[in-house]
């Protein structure tokens, strides 16, 4: 169970079979609900590893995006 004043924030790909087939899409769903300060932030694609730029599954929109949100989040701590 994630700790309720614990900030999280969830990325993947709406498509990502390891994330949407083994059920972590439902898991993070129900921690956003559960938790006082959650994000779920879905990108269009069916990319795993999307924001690592030495892999071929690097989506550059959606790793630009990630890390401005990732900044933004921590700005605010």
């Amino acid at each position: 169970e994630w700790p309720v004043e614990v900030p999280v924030q969830i990325y993947a790909m709406n498509a990502d079979p390891f994330f949407v087939d083994d059920g972590d899409l439902e898991a993070a769903r129900a921690l956003v609900e559960s938790a006082a300060q959650a994000e779920l932030f879905l990108y269009p694609g069916d990319r795993h590893l999307f924001a690592d730029s030495s892999l071929p599954s690097y989506d550059a929109t959606a790793a630009s995006s990630l890390m401005q949100r990732v900044l933004e989040f921590l700005d605010l701590r």
